[in-house]
């Protein structure tokens, strides 16, 4: 052998020894795993291979390690290696065997991250062994070898002196324009279509107080509906002429919907079993409660008509009491409103005055800062002077050293040729030769090896079990059980039928009983609905309160200041 091969041969084998513990961990279980079919002769090479991809590879380079590789059989190397650069296997049980030899963090951070680092450009290789191994031809792309070249270094230019830069002059600011101090045009537009605005608001709001509620002046024939509207919208009847004439509209559309909703009750719905079994208790819970209220009274409690009718004016005064709070809040907000035109005037006045005491500071701050810019420009001009004595000094230094460094490496680059050259010569005569013993020893192993097996499906397996059976007698209890599963299935179907009877018979029932007590009930609400005519009285509109007179004064009197302050500004 030459000195570099016989280096590199004593090298791997003092490194096989040394971490032979770690190696074992590896090899061993890669016999019991993926290996069961493997050689023992052939325990030596995995070691070897594993010694080299766990700590020669970033030496070695993945070119030389592939061309090892390939140079032995592609089906073990194959095999080998996928177990190896298991990503999973190499982060669980590899790390914790080799983490009893050496500490952990040492194991995690110089082999089992490098391998996780080269594990892509492994998989590649892998996949190459796969496409040989499938009789594929793939086309490996050799890289190309770089060829050093000669720097092509530029002679720099002498720097020019850097021309001191002109003093920059203040831009003339635009004056403030005029419009800054007058109200804005469209300030007059709002206000003249607020004017008419409220013009036109006056005028509807006299067209609803000459047109009253039609419900309340309707034909006797209409009054029924009216009430049923009522009732439908649970409003109490003492609010009615306490509503504003606003709600016209919504009580037209009401209107409509009702009258759609009394064509549409006379449709017959088909009810489904939950929606019957739901009515049905429902009537049944109000039958108990009745009869339990019927037992009160016959045994001397007393009846709360009178606490209802109580209850009802109550909750008419409750109403009124809400709505005058909250026309006083409306005004409030609008006398607020008022006050802060009148704040927001006054700021402008005083925002006036500061800006007269800020334009003679500014002034004053940049004769200032006229004085202080002249000075550092001169100080400037003194600096780059020096400046540029100093640069002439540094240059010829640089160019000697770039001289000195062109020599060193010119010289450095004609080594490495030479050394590379006979390199790359001795790597391809050993590739040759191992290529020949390759091809050798495939061709003996790939001669074929015949088996055949005769079954005989009424024998048992043999294992020497107390369940063994054969598969003619397994066939035979599988029909069996076939037979019991349908006759199962017959009894529950004949029990579903008499369920299903069952309950269809429970509807009925329910339908019946629905059917009376709906025409129970629709008796009773007509009865109500006769009643309600009689006892429904039309009410007066109530008289405004003191308190929302009084913040309309209010209001007036703040406008007319504000008018006056706006006047004078």
């Amino acid at each position: 052998l030459n000195v570099t091969d016989e280096k590199f041969v004593l090298d791997t084998l003092a490194g096989c020894i040394e971490y032979k513990s770690l190696l074992d961990v590896v090899v061993n279980a890669f016999f019991v795993r993926d290996g069961r079919y493997c050689l023992i002769s052939e325990r030596n090479l995995y070691i070897v291979i594993c010694y080299l991809a766990t700590f020669q590879l970033e030496e070695l380079g993945l070119q030389h390690f592939s061309r090892i590789v390939k140079s032995l059989d592609t089906a073990k190397m194959q095999k080998f290696l996928r177990f190896f650069f298991n990503a999973l296997y190499l982060n669980t049980w590899i790390k914790d065997e080799w983490s009893q030899f050496y500490d952990s963090l040492y194991v995690k951070e110089n082999w089992i991250d490098p391998l996780l680092r080269w594990q892509p450009k492994v998989q590649q290789l892998i996949e190459q062994l796969t496409d040989i191994l499938n009789n594929r031809t793939t086309t490996v792309k050799r890289s190309t070898v770089t060829q050093p070249k000669e720097f092509n270094l530029t002679v720099p230019k002498p720097r020019a002196i850097p021309i001191p830069l002109p003093m920059p002059l203040l831009e003339k600011r635009p004056p403030v324009p005029p419009s800054t101090y007058k109200p804005p045009k469209e300030r007059k537009q709002l206000e003249e279509i607020k004017t008419k605005n409220r013009r036109k608001a006056e005028v509807l709001l006299l067209k609803a107080n000459t047109n009253q509620f039609r419900c309340a002046t309707m034909k006797p024939e209409k009054g029924e509906v009216c009430y049923k509207i009522l009732y439908f919208l649970k409003i109490p009847q003492e609010v009615v002429p306490f509503l504003p004439q606003y709600f016209k509209a919504v009580w037209e559309l009401v209107l409509r919907q009702y009258f759609a909703e009394l064509q549409i009750d006379n449709i017959p719905i088909k009810l489904n079993a939950a929606a019957i079994l739901r009515e049905g208790a429902l009537y049944q819970r109000k039958m108990e409660q009745e009869l339990k209220r019927i037992e009160n009274l016959l045994r001397g409690a007393g009846d709360p008509s009178e606490f209802l009718e109580w209850q009802k004016q109550m909750r008419g005064k409750d109403l009124e009491e809400q709505l005058t709070e909250i026309e006083c809040r409306r005004l409030q907000g609008k006398l607020s409103h008022e006050e802060a035109l009148l704040a927001h005037q006054t700021v402008i006045q005083e925002n006036k005055k500061k800006a007269d005491l800020m334009r003679e500071e500014k002034a004053d701050l940049m004769h200032q800062y006229a004085e202080k810019h002249l000075q550092e420009q001169k100080e400037m001009r003194e600096l780059v002077e020096q400046v540029v004595e100093g640069h002439k000094n540094a240059k010829q230094a640089k160019i000697k050293l770039q001289k000195y460094k062109q020599q060193i490496v010119q010289e450095v680059c004609e080594e490495n040729r030479e050394l590379l050259r006979q390199a790359l010569e001795e790597e391809e005569e050993k590739l040759r030769k191992r290529y020949e013993l390759i091809q050798q020893i495939r061709a003996i192993e790939s001669l074929p090896s015949l088996r055949h097996k005769f079954v005989d499906l009424t024998e048992t397996g043999g294992h020497g079990l107390i369940c063994e059976m054969s598969i003619v007698e397994l066939r035979e209890r599988l029909a069996l059980l076939r037979e019991a599963q349908k006759a199962a299935e017959e009894e529950k179907r004949d029990q579903i039928i008499h369920e299903k009877q069952a309950k269809e018979q429970l509807l009925l029932d329910k339908l019946d009983q629905i059917s009376l007590f709906r025409a129970e009930l629709g008796r009773a609400a007509a009865l109500k609905q006769e009643e309600k005519k009689r006892k429904s009285q039309s009410g007066e509109r109530p008289m405004k309160d003191e308190r929302i007179l009084n913040l309309q004064k209010k209001i007036v009197e703040k406008t007319m200041e504000r008018k006056k302050q706006a006047g004078l500004l």
